[in-house]
């Protein structure tokens, strides 16, 4: 990590951007240092990404439950204190929740 001074952030005064899944909503709070995109996203209750995601990601489960299925078939369940990681083009993915989820995602 280069480029950017140490600094703080207050996310509830970043304003949310709504995206629409295949079903629910995605609320991203997303701020950018330097190549480096942090968002706190929510996903609403019945949330189903509307796309398999191929860009590489550092998640964490803050609250609510996600699933994560991979284009092979395999899901993953996160619960609150757990994440995963994936690299840029490595596993093509997409999630869900049936009751809403909380995140801090690093990419």
């Amino acid at each position: 990590m280069s480029d950017f001074n140490f600094g703080t952030t207050d996310w509830s005064l970043i304003p949310q951007t709504k995206h629409q899944g295949e079903s629910g909503l995605a609320l991203w709070r997303t701020q950018y240092f330097s190549d480096i995109r942090v968002r706190l996203v929510e996903y609403t209750p019945g949330y189903l990404a509307d796309h398999w995601c191929v860009k590489g990601h550092i998640l964490f489960c803050i609250e609510g439950e996600l699933h994560t299925e991979l284009e092979d078939g395999r899901v993953f369940t996160l619960k609150p204190g757990m994440s995963y990681q994936v690299a840029d083009n490595a596993e093509p993915h997409r999630s869900s929740t049936a009751h809403g989820a909380k995140l801090f995602i690093v990419d």
